[in-house]
């Protein structure tokens, strides 16, 4: 299909030419001879360019920029006029125009300038196209749920990922807080460069400061060469702090210098190192109540957080819970091979029927459970004998489910311990990609007593 222009000129011979012109290019062309006619003609149609002399009756082309903006807002518009001169440009661009050149021109210089506007066109609609694909199979899809408090969170990743400010992620555990991280990482700027992660929690606390700033040769007994920390391995790209409330106090008050300054100073180092990093952190305490009890800087929260998004528990979405089960039981069937097609009506009533204090996390794992043992599709009973290993399956509402008994939450230590190391195997064949060799590594068993658990189960 040939692209649209719209040209408004009320010299009929100027006109003609410029009609014939564009015609033998290829382009349909619409005319108008006066600037109201034309933007009347855009709220109407779709057109890629819109071509307006400046001298026309009424009003003028440079005062008919606005109303044609309005009537078409991803139409460039390009200014012809005889009466050339800067001010007009500066005022016709300053207005919305695209591009501005004078009469007269030869028809060579027309077709450059209408072939750059309508390859720009093109351009546009193959981003708008590739971000509306990118949109669909973005790291935000990964992101299930269409309760309204997800729909915030996913518009709230949205707006703030491209960003270059500091976000604090919030939620109890097993809401998704490193997937979020991820997502906002994926879909910043700095999408290909390093994303660094660490975990607070894991780190004892005379090893922080080493761990997030580094050290030079000889800083300390051991320091045989010079080491970088998170913050430079971060460089020009995103850095994780995981469990930002387990940090130590001691520490605090450095990560707010380099937060601060974009500079770090490695120990036993003189020198100041500039770094630029995007933070990300997350953690599942209440930090202010963490502040209000001086167990956590002041300064450092309302830093940190800048952006805050608040990932809400599984039970304040259950609506979410059937999508999220789909979801997860394809996955199982995907990366460990395991035969199940979906989930019975009953079994969906049962995951709807708890409150899952360990949200999403606990879900997949018990979804895991009950598709090593299901058959086909997993059921309520399937879920109902999964729950039974759990601490508290007296949490579980089952009644008028199929399949409940109360036997079905006995703990028979020999099927308890075989269904775990059936567990862990999968896990670790998981994670080493399906080689019982390295998946051996994993457990500390050798390759042979790998070989025969798997023949066992």
């Amino acid at each position: 299909m040939s692209e649209h222009i719209l040209l408004i000129e009320d010299d009929y011979a100027f006109q003609g030419m410029l009609l014939e012109a564009l015609n033998e290019q290829g382009y349909q062309v619409t005319t108008a001879s006066r600037a109201e006619e034309g933007i009347a003609l855009a709220r109407q149609g779709d057109y890629d360019l819109i071509l307006t002399d400046v001298m026309l009756p009424g009003m003028s082309g440079v005062e008919a920029i606005p109303p044609l903006r309005e009537a078409a807002p991803n139409t460039d518009i390009i200014v012809m006029t005889a009466y050339s001169s800067k001010e007009l440009a500066l005022e016709a661009v300053r207005r919305g125009a695209y591009d501005f050149f004078a009469k007269p021109f030869s028809l060579k210089e027309l077709d450059i300038v209408v072939r750059r506007a309508m390859e720009k066109r093109r351009l546009q609609s193959e981003v708008f196209a590739l971000r509306s694909t990118l949109r669909h199979d973005s790291p935000v899809s990964r992101l299930i749920g269409e309760s309204p408090p997800m729909r915030e969170v996913k518009a709230l990743i949205e707006k703030v990922a491209p960003l270059d400010t500091t976000v604090l992620i919030l939620g109890e555990s097993g809401t998704g807080k490193e997937l979020v991280s991820d997502t906002l990482c994926a879909l910043s700027p700095r999408a290909g460069q390093s994303f660094i992660k660490v975990n607070c929690a894991a780190i004892p606390e005379h090893l922080f400061e080493n761990e997030l700033f580094g050290h030079e040769k000889g800083a300390f007994t051991g320091a045989a060469a010079a080491q970088p920390g998170k913050f430079e391995l971060a460089h020009s790209g995103t850095l994780l702090l995981d469990e930002i409330g387990d940090m130590p106090l001691a520490i605090q008050p450095k990560l707010l210098r380099a937060v601060e300054e974009k500079k770090v100073e490695r120990l036993g180092g003189r020198r100041p190192i500039p770094v630029d990093v995007r933070i990300i952190a997350a953690t599942n305490q209440n930090l202010s109540d963490r502040v209000a009890d001086k167990s956590f800087r002041e300064d450092l929260y309302y830093r940190l957080s800048v952006a805050i998004i608040n990932l809400p528990p599984l039970r304040k979405r259950k609506e979410d819970i059937p999508l999220l089960a789909e979801h997860l039981v394809r996955k199982l069937g995907s990366t460990l091979g395991i035969p199940v097609h979906g989930l019975a009506p009953d079994g969906i009533h049962a995951l709807m029927q708890y409150d899952w204090p360990g949200n999403v996390r606990q879900l997949a794992n018990l979804l895991e459970r009950a598709a090593i043992t299901a058959e086909g599709v997993i059921t309520a009973s399937d879920i109902t004998k999964a729950l039974s290993l759990h601490a508290n399956p007296a949490a579980l509402s089952v009644e008028g489910c199929s399949g409940y008994a109360p036997e079905a939450f006995a703990l028979p230590l020999k099927e308890t311990l075989q269904q775990v190391e059936r567990n862990l195997l999968i896990e670790a064949l998981r994670r080493a990609n399906g080689s019982q060799k390295n998946a051996a590594k994993l457990l500390g068993v050798t390759p042979k007593n790998m070989w025969a658990k798997l023949q066992k189960h």
